[in-house]
C-alpha cells in the first residue's frame, strides 16, 4: 500500500490550521468575555486605587464610577462615594470648629488632614502660652513672654514692639532689637513717643507693609530695610503695634505669611493683658487719694520698706514735708464741705505744680498732706517749702454766697537721714515741727530740732 505524502502534508497542514483557527476564536472570544466580564472590575479597582491614594493625602473628593451594571459592584460603589463625601464633610466640619477657636487661620493646604493637624498643633501651643501667661502678675511680664515667642517660635531677629495708651495718645518703646528705630516717631534718647496718632498703622488699625506702595507710611526711614506694622486693639485704652523689619521684599512676604499666627498669641493673650490692665489699675485707684489724685496713706505704708531699701543702697536723702490747713475746720462749719473739698483740691494742685517727678506727694489724712523730697538740701527744701505755702496763700475761695476768703497752712519738715536713721521716724519729726508750728501762731514753716522730742514727751 503506497502512502501519499503530499496528500498526508495537505491533510495535517489543514488540521493545524483548523487548529490555530479554533484557538484563535477561543481566544478573542476569551478576550472579549475577559473585556465585557473582568475590564469592568480591573478598572474599578484602579479607580479604587486612585481614589485611596488621594484619601492618603487627606482629598476625600474623588468620585468612584464603574460601568459594571450588577447590583453588588454598584452597591460598592455608591458606599464608597457616601463613605468619602462623609470623610470630605467631617474633616471640613472639623476644620472650620478649629478655626473658630483659632480666630486667625494658621494652615491654608488643600489636605484637611494636614490643615486640621496644623490647627490643633497650634491650639495646642497657644493654650499653653496662655495657661503660663495667666499666672503672670504685670502686663509687663505678658510683654516678656510675647517676644519670646517671637524670637524662638517664629524665629525673628529685628522688630520693635510699642504700647499706646490712647488716652494720652502716647506709644512706649517695649523691645527692639535695633539700636536706631525705622519710625521716626521714637527718638533714641527716649522710650516716650508723643503723637501716636500719627502711627498709620494704629490709625488705620490695619498692617502696613512697605511693599505695598512706596513711603507707604510718612513716619518711617525710607532705607533698604523692608517693614510691616501690625496693630492690635487690647482695649479702648491701650493698643499694641509690632513692627518687623527684613532685608528683602522676599523676607518680608515670608513674615507676611506668619502674622496670621502672630495675632493669634496676641488674641491668646488679649484677655489677660486687659485683666492685668484692670488689676493694676484697681491696685493704682486703691492707693490715691481720689478728691486730689495724690498717694494716700496706704500707699506709703506699702512702699515705705521698699523706698526704705532704694535708699540705702543709692546712699540717697529725702526731705519731708508735713502740711496743714490753718482753721480747715471752720471753712466745713461755715461754708460747708463743698467748699472745703475745694481747698483740699486746691492744695493737691498746689503741690502736683510745684514738686518734681522723683517727689512724692501724698495726701496723709483730712487736710494733713506729705510731700517727700528726693535728694534735695536743707537750703533747697526750705525755699520750696515758702514757694507753696505762698502759692496756696495767693489762692481766693468762693464761699458760694458771691464772697471769697483765703487760707493759709502750716508747714513742718524734717530730713533724713541727718535727723534720724528711718523714714517712719523723720516723718514723725515733721509732725513734730508742725505741730509747733500750729501751737506757735501757725501760717508758718518750722524745721524739725532735737528740742521739740524733748518738749514733746513733756507733754
Amino acid at each position: 500500500m503506497e502512502f501519499n505524502i503530499s496528500a498526508m502534508r495537505s491533510s495535517g497542514i489543514y488540521t493545524i490550521l483548523k487548529i490555530l483557527a479554533i484557538n484563535l476564536l477561543f481566544i478573542v472570544i476569551a478576550l472579549f468575555l475577559i473585556n465585557y466580564f473582568v475590564s469592568p472590575y480591573l478598572n474599578l479597582f484602579e479607580d479604587m486605587q486612585r481614589g485611596i491614594k488621594r484619601a492618603y493625602r487627606g482629598d476625600f473628593t474623588h468620585k468612584f464610577v464603574t460601568t459594571i451594571h450588577q447590583e453588588a459592584p454598584q452597591k460598592i460603589v455608591k458606599q464608597l462615594n457616601i463613605l468619602f463625601g462623609k470623610m470630605q464633610n467631617t474633616f471640613g466640619d472639623i476644620k472650620n470648629n478649629l478655626s473658630s477657636f483659632v480666630p486667625q487661620g494658621c494652615a491654608n493646604t488643600a489636605d484637611p488632614l494636614q490643615e486640621a493637624n496644623s490647627i490643633i498643633h497650634e491650639l495646642s501651643e497657644i493654650y499653653k502660652f496662655k495657661k503660663t501667661i495667666e499666672f503672670d502678675t504685670t502686663k509687663e511680664i505678658i510683654y516678656g513672654r510675647f517676644i519670646q515667642v517671637l524670637e524662638e517660635k517664629f524665629q525673628l531677629k529685628e522688630f520693635s514692639f510699642f504700647e499706646i495708651n490712647v488716652e494720652t495718645d502716647t506709644m512706649n518703646l517695649i523691645y527692639n532689637t535695633r539700636e536706631n528705630n525705622t519710625c521716626n516717631l521714637s527718638p533714641t534718647n527716649t522710650k516716650k513717643i508723643m503723637q501716636a496718632h500719627l502711627c498709620r498703622a494704629f490709625r488705620t488699625d490695619m498692617d502696613v507693609l512697605s511693599s505695598d506702595f512706596k513711603n507707604i507710611c510718612e513716619e518711617c526711614e525710607h532705607n533698604s530695610m523692608e517693614y510691616i506694622c501690625i496693630p492690635f486693639t487690647i482695649n479702648d485704652e491701650y493698643s499694641l503695634i509690632l513692627t518687623i523689619h527684613t532685608s528683602t521684599i522676599a523676607q518680608l512676604a515670608t513674615v507676611n505669611n506668619s502674622t496670621a499666627s502672630i495675632k493669634n498669641y496676641l488674641e491668646a493673650a488679649k484677655p489677660v493683658i486687659e485683666s492685668k490692665i484692670l488689676l493694676a489699675k484697681l491696685q493704682d485707684n486703691s492707693l490715691h487719694d481720689p478728691m486730689t489724685n495724690l498717694y494716700n496713706r496706704r500707699f506709703l505704708e506699702e512702699f515705705i520698706d521698699t523706698l526704705a531699701g532704694q535708699i540705702k543702697r543709692e546712699e540717697e536723702s529725702y526731705s519731708i514735708l508735713m502740711f496743714d490747713v490753718d482753721f480747715f475746720k471752720m471753712v466745713n462749719d461755715t461754708y460747708g464741705h463743698d467748699v472745703g473739698d475745694k481747698v483740699i483740691v486746691a492744695i493737691g494742685k498746689v503741690l502736683r505744680e510745684n514738686i518734681r517727678e522723683s517727689d512724692l506727694a501724698i495726701r496723709y489724712g483730712g487736710e494733713e498732706f506729705l510731700v517727700l523730697l528726693h535728694n534735695a538740701d536743707e537750703e533747697g527744701t526750705m525755699e520750696l517749702a515758702k514757694k507753696i505755702h505762698s502759692a496756696f496763700a495767693s489762692i481766693s475761695f468762693d464761699t458760694g454766697d458771691g464772697g471769697t476768703f483765703q487760707k493759709t497752712m502750716s508747714i513742718g519738715i524734717s530730713l533724713f537721714p541727718k535727723d534720724a536713721n528711718t523714714i517712719w521716724k523723720c516723718i514723725k519729726f515733721a509732725d513734730t515741727a508742725l505741730y509747733v508750728a500750729k501751737t506757735t501762731g501757725r501760717n508758718k514753716i518750722v524745721r524739725f530740732n532735737k528740742k521739740m522730742t524733748e518738749q514733746e514727751e513733756l507733754r
